[in-house]
């Protein structure tokens, strides 16, 4: 860093040091005028004269006020311009006190609002020009006279114009900071999305495939020493659960990876095209679901498809775990106009609890820490549709899921 720019950073840092250095350069040149004398009668046109006590008090005063003139500069324009009529008023010789208060009204102007800074200006310059006019030694018309009144104007606007450019600065600079909150907030909900969507994911991953390994674990671990082959079935059925389990672990989890990590995923998300197979695991494991589908050639967007998966996918893990051995499900997916209807019902008597002692699907969104039931409709409600759940009269538990066939973002895109 250069020297230059090192001291403009000190002086920015302390601004009373840069009022005194300014007060002490005003004061010299102010002294520098007072030996000058523009009206010379003999010889060259500029003179030479020798200022006064007076004068040189004046200008002494109107510079140690120039110091303050920061943090009071209505108070040091007013002492300024008072002292510059004094000045102005005194007869021959005069000292240019005026330019302090020229100093001091550009402070004014920078430092407040455009109807004031024009009030303020024109009241400056009418008493001091007015000042040297009528109670001068000069002729009004003098050009002394008229110089008083450019400068006062001159400051005013250029402390005016000062402080319009420090408003624009402000204020480009308060947009890009606003801009840049912004960016950050929206990323930062779309990373809190993308965790919220990933743990959907992972529950319906997780809790489907672990309730088909315990129940297949457990029938297995019942028949083991009566019928080994039954029980070799169930063991085999754990052993699919699992890989499968692992399959869709793999890929959820490859979200996380970054655009360079290896492995990617690349087996497609599931949808209602494995419907059937879901139904298998499920009879596999000792739970009757029948499918009715009417929705056949139907094309719907990848976040729908995987939404109705999900659903079913979870309603049926709920009857697994908390409708009874006796229990049944009835799986139905409906084309009904510009929407897809999933209906799950099973006739598992209401406010059974399972194997595992858990209460019924419906308390499972409520304070028992449960996130199945709020899982599908965050699904269903972030494209657009309406899911609920809760028992059926006379018995039972029914989950209805309506899916609109185009959600927002495919008809922003122009496809189904």
């Amino acid at each position: 860093m250069s020297t230059l720019l090192r001291a403009r950073h000190w002086l920015k840092a302390h601004p009373l040091a840069l009022d005194a250095a300014l007060a002490i350069a005003v004061l010299a040149c102010m002294l520098a005028g007072s030996f000058v004398d523009p009206n010379a009668e003999r010889g060259a046109k500029w003179g030479a004269r020798t200022p006064d006590a007076l004068g040189v008090t004046l200008m002494t005063l109107s510079a140690v006020a120039l110091v303050l003139r920061r943090r009071a500069p209505r108070t040091v324009l007013a002492v300024t311009g008072a002292l510059s009529v004094v000045a102005l008023s005194t007869g021959e010789p005069r000292a240019p006190v005026a330019m302090s208060a020229v100093i001091a009204l550009y402070t004014v102007a920078s430092t407040t609002d455009r109807p004031t800074t024009w009030r303020v200006g024109l009241l400056t310059m009418t008493i001091l020009t007015g000042t040297a006019m009528l109670a001068g030694p000069l002729p009004w018309y003098e050009q002394e006279n008229l110089g008083i009144f450019a400068w006062t104007g001159m400051a005013a606007a250029a402390g005016d114009a000062v402080r319009s450019r420090r408003a624009f600065v402000h204020a480009i600079r308060e947009r890009a900071e606003r801009a840049e909150r912004t960016r950050e907030e929206e990323a930062r909900r779309r990373v809190a999305e993308e965790r919220l969507r990933i743990a959907r994911d992972l529950h319906d991953v997780v809790a489907h495939h672990i309730a088909l390994v315990n129940v297949q674990a457990g029938v297995a671990a019942h028949v083991m020493d009566k019928r080994p082959d039954q029980a070799k079935e169930a063991l085999a059925h754990v052993r699919e659960a699992s890989r499968s389990a692992l399959g869709e672990l793999r890929a959820t989890v490859g979200l996380l990876r970054q655009s360079g990590d290896p492995e990617a995923p690349t087996e497609p998300a599931p949808g209602l095209n494995r419907l059937d197979e879901l139904a298998d695991t499920f009879r596999n494991a000792g739970l009757p679901v029948e499918v009715a589908r009417s929705d056949l050639g139907t094309a719907l967007p990848a976040a729908v498809d995987l939404a109705a998966y999900r659903v079913i996918q979870e309603a049926l893990t709920n009857v697994q775990k908390h409708a009874g051995p006796e229990a049944k499900a009835e799986v139905s997916v409906v084309r009904a106009g510009p929407n897809i209807e999933v209906t799950v019902l099973d006739n598992g008597p209401e406010g059974h609890k399972g194997n595992e002692g858990h209460t019924r699907p419906e308390e499972d969104s409520g304070g028992g820490g449960g996130h199945g039931l709020i899982g599908m409709r965050e699904r269903v409600t972030a494209l657009g549709g309406n899911c609920t759940a809760g028992p059926r009269y006379g018995g039972g538990f029914r989950v209805h899921a309506i899916l609109p066939v185009k959600t927002p973002t495919a008809r922003a895109d122009g496809t189904a």
